[in-house]
């Protein structure tokens, strides 16, 4: 995928947070031409509408520059600002977040055989990667997605530090290709659910493993496990659909320290994109702004020797086209 002719964003500098449109690494902001009280999210409200609107400021701003230079395009979006001068916040402010879970066919061969491991398991290698295929393969048979829902509190930006929250102790990261939704979506078959997708952002979905379950009682706990305040950082883009020509073929990287954790493509996915939002607007109905997250590769800790989150380190991801992400991991706030 080439890069983007533009994205969305939402930065903040010293005079606060806007919104804006990134181009060639410049951030323009949107209120010069939509008012004080624009925001991304106003943008997505009407979004056939909203994203004319900016692609014919980016227009104006590109034509003048090439016939005038730069210096002297005197266009409606100004000069603009570097993205490396300042701070991404979440792209906008999604009111439903919905996540897959076990989305990906070797992310769950991991799981399984990790997770037995760690329970004690002792069969031979190859055993446990024949049951990790089955259970693998029954996932991907199954009548549908798997969902859990995320708190749009738990957001935060794309450079923002991550405190490691207790109660538990592993932590875990899971980046994921995130779909923003454009247009009101309830009982969606699959073949128009791309008719509903704005575009896409990515997040990067931290998880306590060692709470996700509690003992003694047989449900899972994702309020202290997956939606601590900065346990999704998100962004820094929100590149539209029209630019993503196939996004199983997006990449997803991340790594822990400059050492790869995450290296897989879209194309790994079980249930794919269109499924996702099916099943979401037969469950819910979904309005323009909720995120739909779809899964994480393979190669979470568990897989990597159970090597959990630390104070300390750093964690870049990037997926192809929507920008890279930068968290350092802090110990939690005292108090």
């Amino acid at each position: 995928m080439s890069a983007p002719a533009w994205a969305l964003g939402t930065f903040a500098d010293a005079a606060g947070p806007f919104p804006a449109v990134v181009v060639d690494g410049t951030a323009y902001d949107l209120r010069r031409i939509g008012g004080p009280e624009l925001t991304v999210d106003a943008l997505l409200a009407d979004w056939e509408a909203g994203e004319a609107r900016v692609a014919a400021a980016v227009a104006e701003l590109t034509s003048s520059a090439a016939g005038a230079g730069a210096a002297e395009s005197a266009v409606a979006l100004g000069a603009g600002a570097p993205l490396a001068a300042l701070r991404p916040l979440p792209p906008h402010a999604p009111a439903q977040i919905l996540c897959a879970g076990a989305n990906y066919h070797r992310h769950v061969q991991q799981i399984v055989v990790s997770t037995l491991r760690n329970a004690g398991d002792t069969r031979p290698e190859a055993e446990l990667r024949r049951e990790a295929d089955a259970q693998a393969k029954a996932r991907a048979s199954a009548d549908g997605p798997f969902f859990f829902t995320g708190l749009p509190s738990a957001l935060s930006g794309a450079h923002d530090d991550v405190p490691l929250w207790g109660p538990g102790r592993e932590h875990d990261w899971e980046l994921e290709l995130a779909v923003v939704i454009g247009k009101r979506a309830h009982l969606v078959d699959p073949a128009d659910a791309m008719d509903h997708v704005a575009g896409y952002t990515m997040s990067n979905d931290i998880s306590l493993r060692d709470v996700m379950r509690r003992p003694g009682f047989p449900m899972t706990d994702f309020l202290l496990s997956k939606n601590r305040p900065g346990f999704f950082p998100t962004g820094p883009l929100l590149v539209p659909r029209r630019f993503v020509a196939d996004h199983r073929e997006l990449r997803l990287e991340l790594r822990v320290n400059g050492e790869t954790m995450q290296d897989e493509r879209v194309s790994d996915i079980i249930h794919d994109i269109p499924a996702l939002i099916s099943a979401a607007s037969h469950a819910t109905a979904l309005s323009p702004g909720d995120l739909i997250l779809t899964g994480s590769p393979a190669g979470n800790a568990g897989h990597h020797g159970n090597r959990w989150l630390r104070p300390g380190d750093v964690m870049e991801a990037s997926i192809t086209g929507l920008g890279r992400q930068r968290n350092r991991c802090v110990a939690p706030p005292q108090g």
